[in-house]
């Protein structure tokens, strides 16, 4: 066995013992492995070792490994997208989990408009939101969204129009937690999220929101605990980037 199913296969044990933690199912976690700076041979690896889902941050760098690899994989976004990027967003990737303003959910719906996905398939769609405040992460303002009337007004007027676009199918919420020596301190922030979802699920019925990517390879488990149906994992399946 590879290095590589080793840690694949370790993911997926830790994955499972977080769902019985937390009475679900396993099948109820999608694991996306995070593959930028990871070449297509490697990819290839872990189609071969069953892992279908994966995450890319970068266009760029993921238009060669899609148009190599294709659909023998489900391609997610998970990186910060420039509105001149768009369009390859829209044609490319299966899943979107970083969006982060109501300017690129409107260029996203006018590139769906015009026939920019080609195929018709369904353009599923992530909110990203910045949960824990820090300056340095995209998304939107969601920090103590429970208790501070402007940011919940402000967040709820974005959402508002974004659930207003029918061509963008808007399917749950991400967020990145912050960096923390005790995976129990990133708690709160996925619980934070939840109840974001659960609250937003009620005021605007009209999107499904069913998903709720957080967790990361240091974190990961703590988010299935709170009920992440998305795990972003890199170094954890595909080691320590060179």
């Amino acid at each position: 066995m590879s290095a590589l199913a080793e840690r694949l296969n370790a993911v997926r044990a830790e994955i499972a013992a977080a769902c019985r933690r937390a009475n679900r199912s396993p099948d109820s976690v999608t694991l996306v492995a995070v593959s930028k700076s990871q070449p297509s041979a490697v990819i290839q690896e872990a189609i071969r070792c069953g892992q279908l889902d994966f995450g890319e941050n970068r266009v760029e760098e993921a238009l060669g490994k899609i148009a190599e690899i294709g659909c023998a994989a489900t391609w997610h976004m998970v990186g910060h997208v420039q509105s001149r990027k768009a369009k390859d967003v829209v044609a490319l990737f299966d899943y979107v989990h970083s969006l982060d303003s109501v300017r690129l959910a409107e260029r996203y719906a006018r590139l769906l408009l015009n026939g920019g996905r080609g195929d018709g398939r369904p353009f599923r769609v992530l909110i990203e939101v910045n949960i824990s405040g820090e300056p340095s992460k995209y998304g939107l303002l969601a920090a103590n969204w429970q208790h501070d009337r402007a940011v919940r007004e402000a967040l709820w007027s974005e959402v508002r129009l974004m659930v207003g676009l029918p061509q963008v199918q808007i399917e749950g919420l991400m967020t990145i937690a912050p960096i923390v020596s005790d995976p129990e301190q990133a708690r709160p922030y996925f619980a934070a999220l939840r109840a974001l979802r659960d609250a937003l699920a009620e005021d605007f019925p009209q999107a499904s929101w069913r998903a709720l990517s957080m967790g990361m390879s240091d974190d990961y488990t703590v988010a299935i605990e709170e009920g992440a149906t998305h795990v972003r994992i890199g170094r954890a399946i595909f080691g320590e980037r060179r």
